[in-house]
C-alpha cells in the first residue's frame, strides 16, 4: 500500500475508533490515535496474517499489549476484513458481545486478551522462542505503551529475548510521552529509552511514529536484522490527528462528546 493510501486508511481508522468511544462512552482514545500510523503500516504492508490464515501455524503474530487502546486495533481489523465495520459499531463494549473494551482473543484476528499491562511482550517473546525451537518461520510483533515500560516484566522479557537472539521478534514502543497520571518523564522517567535498550543488546530504531517513510524503513530494518531482536521506538503524539486531543490527558479518560466527534471528523476525513 502506498503512503497516501496508508495515511487515508489510518485517518479513517482514527475516526472509527472515536466513533466507537463516543457511542459506548469509553475511554483511552488518545492512546489509540497515537499508534494508528504504525499499526496501519504493519497490517497493510508487513504482517503475514489475514482472515484466511487464522489456522495457519506460520502466520505472523501481532499482540497489542496496551489492550485498553483496542478501539483502533478493532478498527484496523475491520479494515482488513476480520469482521465488518457495521458489526463492530453495533457491538463495541456492549454486554453479551465479544467486542470488549479491552482486546479479547475471542475475536477473529486477536491472538491474546490484553489490558493488564506488562503481559504482551513476555508472551510475544515466548511465541518467538517457540517458533525458533520448532523451526517455524513466522515473525512476532508487539506494541506496548511507553508508560507500560514501567512494568518489570517487560525488562525480564527484553533480557530473555536478547539472550536467545530472537530476531523474529519486533517490539514497538508507542512513545507518546503520556500515561494515566501525567507525562511519563514525571511519573517514572525512562529516558534515554534508546540507550537503555541498546545496552540490553537489541537492534534499536528510533523514529517519528507518524512519518510513513521512517515507519517503512524501520520495518524493513527489522526484516533484514539477524541475530538480535528489534525494537522500534516510535515517537508519537497522544491524540494524534485531532487538534484538541493532542497532548491532552483528558482523552486518556473521557470519550468525545457529540460536538467533539463532529470536529474530529472534520479534521480527520
Amino acid at each position: 500500500m502506498e503512503i497516501n493510501e496508508l495515511h487515508q486508511k489510518a485517518q479513517a481508522a482514527r475516526y472509527l475508533a472515536l466513533e466507537l468511544a463516543h457511542n459506548a462512552n469509553e475511554s483511552h482514545s488518545g492512546g489509540a490515535l497515537s499508534m494508528a500510523d504504525v499499526l496501519m503500516t504493519l497490517y497493510a504492508n508487513y504482517l503475514n496474517n489475514s482472515p484466511e490464515l487464522q489456522h495457519n501455524d506460520n502466520r505472523d503474530r501481532f499482540i497489542l499489549s496496551k489492550g485498553h487502546c483496542c478501539s483502533l486495533y478493532y478498527a484496523i481489523l475491520a479494515e482488513m476484513g476480520f469482521f465488518t465495520k457495521q458489526k463492530l459499531l453495533e457491538n463495541f463494549a456492549k454486554n453479551g458481545t465479544h467486542f470488549f473494551a479491552h482486546a479479547s482473543h475471542t475475536l477473529p484476528g486477536v491472538e491474546l486478551s490484553t489490558g493488564s499491562l506488562g503481559h504482551g511482550l513476555p508472551v510475544s517473546s515466548g511465541l518467538a522462542l517457540g517458533a525458533k525451537r520448532s523451526g517455524k518461520s513466522f515473525d512476532v510483533y508487539c506494541i506496548v505503551g511507553d508508560g507500560e515500560m514501567d512494568e518489570g516484566s517487560n525488562w525480564e522479557a527484553i533480557m530473555m529475548a536478547a539472550h536467545n537472539k530472537l530476531d523474529n521478534l519486533c517490539l514497538i514502543i508507542d512513545k507518546n510521552q503520556m500515561q494515566a497520571l501525567g507525562d511519563t518523564k514525571d511519573v517514572l522517567n525512562l529516558n534515554p529509552m534508546g540507550d537503555k535498550l541498546r545496552s540490553f543488546s537489541w537492534n534499536v530504531i528510533e523514529i517519528d511514529g507518524h512519518d510513513y517513510e521512517q515507519i517503512i524503513a524501520a520495518f524493513d530494518n527489522f526484516k533484514s536484522c539477524k541475530g538480535k531482536p528489534t525494537v522500534i521506538v516510535a515517537n508519537t503524539i497522544k491524540g494524534k490527528g485531532v487538534s484538541f486531543m493532542e497532548h491532552n490527558l483528558k482523552f486518556h479518560y473521557s470519550a468525545p462528546n457529540d460536538e467533539e466527534l463532529k470536529k474530529a471528523k472534520e479534521e480527520l476525513l
